[in-house]
């Protein structure tokens, strides 16, 4: 809207200077949202850290508390459901699902590795296929300290 002062001068905005203020805040709004969506990740990344320690942390009780890690068969599963030859086993997640990684996936457990290592609890990453780079890497809960 145009109003014209006493001295005939117009006051207000034209359309070019409107477009102007519309293109700066869509640029302002993109780059925000560019760092909001790398913060997301990194937070799905440190979850899933979390997680992994967890789980790693439930499988050693495992093994302390029954002589024996669960196997490839009972997986994590182990740990919320008793196996019916395993005796001293006192329930080692306060849930009685599984957890996922970050993104949604299953994680894998397996029993003796390559690594040398007992077991491992393994995250896919965001893409939840084995390998990738970034946000799509493989997690170890052997890596987690």
């Amino acid at each position: 809207m145009m109003t014209y002062e006493k001295t005939g001068q117009r006051r207000g905005f034209t359309l070019v200077e409107i477009m102007a203020v519309v293109l700066i805040l869509a640029l302002l709004m993109g780059i925000a949202a560019k760092n909001f969506i790398g913060m997301t990740d990194k937070a799905r990344v440190t979850t899933t850290k979390a997680t992994l320690k967890e789980l790693h942390g439930a499988v050693n009780m495992f093994k302390l508390d029954t002589g024996r890690y669960p196997t490839e068969e009972e997986g994590l599963y182990a740990l919320i459901d008793q196996p019916t030859d395993v005796e001293g086993w006192t329930g080692y997640l306060e849930t009685t699902d599984i957890p996922r990684d970050s993104w949604k996936n299953e994680l894998a457990y397996i029993l003796n590795p390559e690594s040398g290592r007992p077991f491992v609890v393994i995250s896919y990453g965001a893409d939840g296929k084995e390998g990738g780079e970034g946000y799509d890497m493989d997690l170890y809960s052997t890596d987690v300290e």
